[in-house]
């Protein structure tokens, strides 16, 4: 038996699979907006700095609404929990395409977009769930990859913002939908491995430790920087180079892609590299494409070589980081990682809103790609300091996971282990 086929039977793949495509078509809706914007800023006559605003409010608002929703899954099952977020996003859907009449209403819209952002810890869970401790990594990087759905939005959103008018892209999507939802009921089923009374004191455990908030630090940055440079780049592309608005969307999947493509490599590389080596590698690159993206305004070519290297870098991380989540919180793995996922998407919103301010006060946009770099750069250092301590405490050198199966250094660092757990 092949090791794929080891994998897929020792869980529940059309699970999985229904969690991979319901996380594909949530971040495909999240970051709309994104994909329209050079039409939506045309029908309004947006400013830069209003233009950022509309595209950070649904990112931030996502990052907001995933503790909630995980919550709701606690109550009713992630199943449930699934099907009702994905009739609110439906109904939301509708809400663009018949009343979004100016900016306020665009606002407004966002913050709903928001519902579909709020995926991510269901999904991972959902599509994880019924899977081995020794698989488990691999399947919440396949559901991971879903956030190939960025991609997917900016490739074909702009056509059909085209032929049929921006708002009916809106509708498109209240119809697609309707698509995973069917295979969320026909397929999936809910996994039994979670503890249904954990209370909010384990799921936010982890911010009262100081390794909770590293590991959102650089998840803002990996996550935060892919999400939010894939809002900002449609625009980008057609505002710096001249293309045309379908043309800025296929540049920007080319980039989008190649995140969401090296998410589960960063993963599979962390696992025999180490996640802190790669992480290292990741922000080291990040900086450096960011200054070199920030000076390469005049060639449209080097910008999107550079923009797909920035975006490789960015996935990679984004699987490093979560190969290290269960290293250091072993006992509480998904309550951490929905934590860490929370607070650190925030970071995405912090993007398009300081690439408006620096094109509308600073007249470049390349000042907000150095700000950026900046960030990554502190973080690298940020990083680094925190790396003796880890390999000391709960890690093998480099980030690699310790051969030993008894780690006590990390399970009396962890959170609380849940009562399911103990007993």
């Amino acid at each position: 038996m092949s090791a794929t086929s080891k994998f897929l039977k020792s869980g529940h793949a059309p699970t999985l699979f229904a969690a991979f495509l319901y996380f594909t078509c949530s971040c495909a809706i999240w970051v709309l907006n994104g994909a329209m914007a050079p039409f939506i800023r045309e029908a309004y006559q947006l400013t830069a700095a209003q233009q950022g605003l509309m595209l950070s409010i649904p990112i931030v608002a996502g990052a907001l609404m995933r503790f909630p929703l995980g919550v709701l899954a606690q109550y009713i099952g992630r199943k449930n929990a699934t099907l009702v977020e994905m009739a609110m996003i439906a109904v939301a859907m509708l809400f663009g395409l018949f009343f979004v009449h100016g900016f306020g209403d665009l606002l407004a819209m966002g913050v709903l977009l928001g519902i579909a952002g709020a995926s991510f810890g269901v999904a991972l869970s959902l599509g994880s769930g019924s899977f081995p401790a020794k698989h488990k990594g691999l399947a919440m990087g396949i559901v991971g990859a879903g956030n190939v759905g960025t991609a997917i939005a900016v490739l074909l959103a702009p056509p059909l913002a085209q032929w049929l008018g921006w708002q009916a892209v809106y509708g498109v999507a209240a119809v697609a939908v309707a698509i995973p939802a069917a295979v969320m009921i026909v397929f999936a089923r809910e996994p039994q491995d979670v503890n249904k009374h954990a209370g909010l004191r384990d799921h936010v455990a982890c911010l009262f430790e100081k390794d909770g908030w590293v590991f959102s630090v650089i998840y803002a940055i990996t996550f935060g920087g892919f999400i939010g440079l894939t809002s900002f780049l449609p625009s980008y592309f057609f505002e710096q180079f001249g293309v045309s608005k379908v043309q800025a969307g296929q540049l920007t999947m080319l980039a989008a892609f190649m995140g969401a493509a090296l998410r589960v490599v960063g993963g599979w590389i962390a696992d025999r590299w180490g996640g802190i080596n790669t992480l290292t590698l990741v922000l080291a690159v990040v900086c450096g494409t960011l200054v070199a993206i920030g000076f390469s305004g005049g060639s449209l070519l080097a910008t999107t070589l550079l923009m797909m290297a920035c975006f490789a870098a960015l996935g990679a991380g984004n699987g490093a980081l979560f190969q290290l989540v269960p290293l250091r919180w072993p006992a509480a793995t998904a309550v951490a990682g929905s934590m860490i996922g929370e607070i650190g998407a925030l970071g995405g919103g912090l993007v398009p809103s300081s690439m408006g301010l620096a094109k509308q006060y600073l007249g470049s946009y390349s000042f907000g790609f150095l700000f950026f770099a900046a960030l990554a750069l502190l973080v690298l250092g940020l990083l680094r300091v925190m790396q003796a301590g880890w390999t000391r405490n709960w890690v093998g050198r480099g980030g690699r996971a310790r051969v030993h199966a008894h780690q006590p250094a990390a399970q009396a660092g962890g959170l609380p282990l849940p009562q399911a757990s103990r007993s």
